[in-house]
Protein backbone atom coordinates (compact mmCIF):
# COMPACT_ATOMS: atom_id res chain seq x y z
CA UNK A 1 0.00 0.00 0.00
CA UNK A 2 1.38 3.42 -0.95
CA UNK A 3 -1.39 5.79 0.16
CA UNK A 4 -4.80 5.84 1.85
CA UNK A 5 -7.15 8.58 0.71
CA UNK A 6 -8.64 8.95 4.19
CA UNK A 7 -5.22 9.53 5.73
CA UNK A 8 -5.23 6.23 7.63
CA UNK A 9 -1.84 4.85 8.58
CA UNK A 10 -0.38 2.04 6.49
CA UNK A 11 2.00 -0.76 7.42
CA UNK A 12 4.27 -0.29 4.40
CA UNK A 13 7.95 0.27 5.17
CA UNK A 14 9.35 3.23 3.20
CA UNK A 15 13.07 3.93 2.70
CA UNK A 16 14.11 7.55 2.27
CA UNK A 17 16.50 7.20 -0.63
CA UNK A 18 16.94 8.69 -4.12
CA UNK A 19 16.14 6.90 -7.35
CA UNK A 20 19.57 7.19 -8.91
CA UNK A 21 22.31 9.81 -8.54
CA UNK A 22 20.56 12.54 -10.53
CA UNK A 23 17.10 12.18 -8.92
CA UNK A 24 15.55 15.68 -8.71
CA UNK A 25 13.43 14.56 -5.73
CA UNK A 26 16.39 12.88 -3.98
CA UNK A 27 15.87 14.52 -0.58
CA UNK A 28 12.13 13.85 -0.59
CA UNK A 29 11.70 10.42 -2.16
CA UNK A 30 10.47 7.47 -0.07
CA UNK A 31 10.68 4.11 -1.83
CA UNK A 32 8.38 1.28 -0.78
CA UNK A 33 9.45 -1.22 -3.44
CA UNK A 34 12.23 -1.59 -5.98
CA UNK A 35 13.17 -4.63 -7.96
CA UNK A 36 13.88 -6.16 -11.37
CA UNK A 37 14.26 -4.01 -14.48
CA UNK A 38 15.10 -0.89 -12.42
CA UNK A 39 11.56 -0.07 -11.33
CA UNK A 40 10.53 1.54 -8.04
CA UNK A 41 7.32 2.74 -6.38
CA UNK A 42 6.62 4.92 -3.37
CA UNK A 43 5.77 8.48 -2.40
CA UNK A 44 7.22 12.01 -2.34
CA UNK A 45 6.33 14.96 -0.11
CA UNK A 46 7.65 18.16 -1.64
CA UNK A 47 7.04 21.91 -1.59
CA UNK A 48 9.02 24.46 -3.57
CA UNK A 49 10.49 24.74 -7.07
CA UNK A 50 12.87 22.69 -9.19
CA UNK A 51 14.31 23.27 -12.64
CA UNK A 52 15.42 20.08 -14.37
CA UNK A 53 17.36 20.38 -17.64
CA UNK A 54 16.91 16.70 -18.51
CA UNK A 55 14.68 14.47 -16.35
CA UNK A 56 16.92 11.46 -15.58
CA UNK A 57 14.37 8.64 -15.65
CA UNK A 58 10.79 7.75 -16.57
CA UNK A 59 8.26 8.58 -13.85
CA UNK A 60 4.49 8.41 -13.42
CA UNK A 61 3.22 10.80 -10.75
CA UNK A 62 -0.27 10.89 -9.18
CA UNK A 63 -0.93 13.80 -6.83
CA UNK A 64 -2.80 12.90 -3.63
CA UNK A 65 -2.59 16.22 -1.74
CA UNK A 66 -1.64 19.75 -2.75
CA UNK A 67 -0.87 20.69 -6.34
CA UNK A 68 1.99 20.31 -8.81
CA UNK A 69 2.61 22.63 -11.75
CA UNK A 70 4.95 21.27 -14.41
CA UNK A 71 6.12 23.53 -17.23
CA UNK A 72 7.91 21.88 -20.10
CA UNK A 73 10.27 24.07 -22.10
CA UNK A 74 8.27 25.95 -24.72
CA UNK A 75 4.86 24.72 -23.50
CA UNK A 76 1.98 25.92 -21.34
CA UNK A 77 2.03 24.92 -17.64
CA UNK A 78 0.38 21.62 -16.73
CA UNK A 79 -1.41 21.79 -13.36
CA UNK A 80 -1.79 18.42 -11.64
CA UNK A 81 -4.40 18.47 -8.88
CA UNK A 82 -5.28 15.67 -6.43
CA UNK A 83 -6.61 12.63 -8.24
CA UNK A 84 -4.83 13.52 -11.49
CA UNK A 85 -1.49 12.36 -12.80
CA UNK A 86 1.28 12.83 -15.34
CA UNK A 87 3.95 10.71 -16.99
CA UNK A 88 7.30 12.52 -17.18
CA UNK A 89 9.47 11.12 -19.97
CA UNK A 90 13.22 10.66 -19.75
CA UNK A 91 15.06 13.72 -21.04
CA UNK A 92 12.24 16.21 -20.37
CA UNK A 93 13.32 19.79 -19.65
CA UNK A 94 10.83 20.87 -17.01
CA UNK A 95 10.24 23.41 -14.26
CA UNK A 96 8.35 21.96 -11.27
CA UNK A 97 6.43 23.96 -8.67
CA UNK A 98 4.72 22.37 -5.68
CA UNK A 99 2.51 24.22 -3.24
CA UNK A 100 2.83 23.60 0.50
CA UNK A 101 1.54 20.20 1.60
CA UNK A 102 1.97 18.51 -1.77
CA UNK A 103 2.39 14.73 -1.80
CA UNK A 104 2.38 12.36 -4.75
CA UNK A 105 2.73 8.64 -5.28
CA UNK A 106 5.00 7.45 -8.05
CA UNK A 107 6.16 4.57 -10.22
CA UNK A 108 9.57 5.02 -11.88
CA UNK A 109 11.75 3.13 -14.33
CA UNK A 110 15.39 3.66 -15.26
CA UNK A 111 17.40 2.24 -18.12
CA UNK A 112 19.71 3.09 -20.97
CA UNK A 113 16.97 3.45 -23.57
CA UNK A 114 16.79 6.56 -25.75
CA UNK A 115 15.19 9.65 -24.13
CA UNK A 116 11.43 10.14 -24.62
CA UNK A 117 10.94 13.74 -23.44
CA UNK A 118 7.48 15.10 -22.78
CA UNK A 119 4.62 15.32 -20.28
CA UNK A 120 1.63 13.01 -20.71
CA UNK A 121 -1.39 13.79 -18.49
CA UNK A 122 -3.42 11.08 -16.75
CA UNK A 123 -7.08 12.06 -16.45
CA UNK A 124 -10.01 10.38 -14.69
CA UNK A 125 -12.05 11.51 -17.73
CA UNK A 126 -10.20 9.13 -20.00
CA UNK A 127 -10.98 8.33 -23.63
CA UNK A 128 -12.02 4.78 -22.80
CA UNK A 129 -12.15 2.12 -25.49
CA UNK A 130 -13.32 -1.51 -25.12
CA UNK A 131 -10.52 -3.87 -24.06
CA UNK A 132 -10.14 -7.57 -23.40
CA UNK A 133 -11.99 -9.15 -20.50
CA UNK A 134 -10.51 -11.87 -18.27
CA UNK A 135 -10.20 -15.54 -19.25
CA UNK A 136 -13.08 -17.70 -18.03
CA UNK A 137 -10.79 -20.05 -16.09
CA UNK A 138 -9.81 -17.35 -13.57
CA UNK A 139 -13.31 -15.94 -12.99
CA UNK A 140 -15.68 -16.81 -10.15
CA UNK A 141 -18.72 -15.38 -11.88
CA UNK A 142 -19.72 -13.46 -15.02
CA UNK A 143 -17.06 -11.87 -17.21
CA UNK A 144 -16.72 -8.12 -16.74
CA UNK A 145 -16.86 -5.44 -19.40
CA UNK A 146 -13.47 -3.71 -19.48
CA UNK A 147 -12.23 -0.50 -21.09
CA UNK A 148 -8.84 1.19 -21.23
CA UNK A 149 -7.04 4.31 -22.41
CA UNK A 150 -3.31 3.62 -22.68
CA UNK A 151 -1.70 7.04 -23.11
CA UNK A 152 2.01 6.24 -22.76
CA UNK A 153 4.18 3.36 -23.99
CA UNK A 154 7.94 2.89 -23.73
CA UNK A 155 8.67 -0.35 -25.58
CA UNK A 156 12.30 -0.53 -24.47
CA UNK A 157 11.39 -0.22 -20.79
CA UNK A 158 8.22 -2.30 -21.37
CA UNK A 159 6.41 0.40 -19.41
CA UNK A 160 2.77 1.29 -20.14
CA UNK A 161 0.61 3.87 -18.38
CA UNK A 162 -3.02 4.87 -18.69
CA UNK A 163 -6.52 4.53 -17.25
CA UNK A 164 -8.67 1.38 -17.07
CA UNK A 165 -12.16 0.61 -15.85
CA UNK A 166 -14.39 -2.42 -15.46
CA UNK A 167 -17.77 -3.57 -14.29
CA UNK A 168 -17.75 -5.63 -11.08
CA UNK A 169 -16.24 -9.10 -11.09
CA UNK A 170 -14.72 -11.80 -8.88
CA UNK A 171 -11.41 -13.47 -9.73
CA UNK A 172 -9.42 -16.30 -8.17
CA UNK A 173 -6.15 -15.78 -6.34
CA UNK A 174 -3.35 -16.12 -8.88
CA UNK A 175 0.24 -14.83 -9.37
CA UNK A 176 0.26 -11.33 -10.84
CA UNK A 177 1.74 -11.43 -14.34
CA UNK A 178 3.52 -8.04 -14.30
CA UNK A 179 4.67 -5.31 -11.99
CA UNK A 180 1.67 -3.00 -11.56
CA UNK A 181 1.13 0.37 -9.92
CA UNK A 182 -2.53 1.27 -9.31
CA UNK A 183 -4.25 4.44 -8.16
CA UNK A 184 -8.00 3.86 -7.82
CA UNK A 185 -10.07 6.64 -9.36
CA UNK A 186 -13.52 5.15 -8.65
CA UNK A 187 -15.05 2.15 -6.92
CA UNK A 188 -13.84 -0.31 -4.32
CA UNK A 189 -11.89 -3.58 -4.53
CA UNK A 190 -11.23 -6.44 -2.13
CA UNK A 191 -7.83 -7.97 -2.89
CA UNK A 192 -7.70 -11.55 -1.52
CA UNK A 193 -4.23 -12.53 -0.35
CA UNK A 194 -2.63 -15.97 -0.34
CA UNK A 195 -2.36 -15.98 3.48
CA UNK A 196 -6.14 -15.66 3.82
CA UNK A 197 -6.10 -11.92 4.43
CA UNK A 198 -8.01 -9.29 2.49
CA UNK A 199 -6.79 -5.82 1.53
CA UNK A 200 -9.61 -3.40 0.72
CA UNK A 201 -8.89 -0.33 -1.42
CA UNK A 202 -11.17 2.45 -2.60
CA UNK A 203 -11.12 5.64 -4.64
CA UNK A 204 -8.03 7.72 -3.88
CA UNK A 205 -5.98 4.78 -2.58
CA UNK A 206 -2.74 3.72 -4.27
CA UNK A 207 -0.84 0.43 -4.22
CA UNK A 208 1.86 -1.52 -6.03
CA UNK A 209 1.67 -5.24 -6.88
CA UNK A 210 5.01 -6.83 -7.84
CA UNK A 211 5.07 -9.56 -10.46
CA UNK A 212 4.47 -13.00 -8.92
CA UNK A 213 2.43 -11.74 -5.95
CA UNK A 214 -0.56 -14.03 -5.46
CA UNK A 215 -3.69 -11.91 -5.27
CA UNK A 216 -7.41 -12.16 -6.07
CA UNK A 217 -9.93 -9.46 -6.97
CA UNK A 218 -13.55 -8.86 -5.94
CA UNK A 219 -15.57 -5.78 -6.88
CA UNK A 220 -19.33 -5.27 -6.95
CA UNK A 221 -19.37 -1.92 -8.78
CA UNK A 222 -17.53 -0.07 -11.51
CA UNK A 223 -13.84 0.34 -10.69
CA UNK A 224 -11.55 2.77 -12.49
CA UNK A 225 -7.83 3.12 -11.96
CA UNK A 226 -4.70 4.77 -13.27
CA UNK A 227 -2.17 2.06 -13.98
CA UNK A 228 1.46 1.52 -14.79
CA UNK A 229 2.42 -1.98 -15.89
CA UNK A 230 5.84 -3.36 -16.71
CA UNK A 231 6.84 -6.75 -18.03
CA UNK A 232 9.70 -8.29 -16.07
CA UNK A 233 12.29 -10.58 -17.61
CA UNK A 234 12.80 -13.72 -15.50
Amino acid sequence: MLHRADGASIDTAFRKTPFGKADPFAQHREIAWDGPDAMAAGRVSFAGELSVSSFPHLETIVVVTGELTLTEAGAEPLVVAPGWGVVVGRGTEVHIQAQSGTRFVFCTAAGAASPMPGLTPLSPDADFKPSATLPAEVLLGPAPECRSDNVFTDDQAQYLAGTWDSTGYHRIIRPHGKNEFMHLVAGRVKFALSDGGVLTAGAGDALFVPKGTSVGWESTERVAKFYVVQAVHD
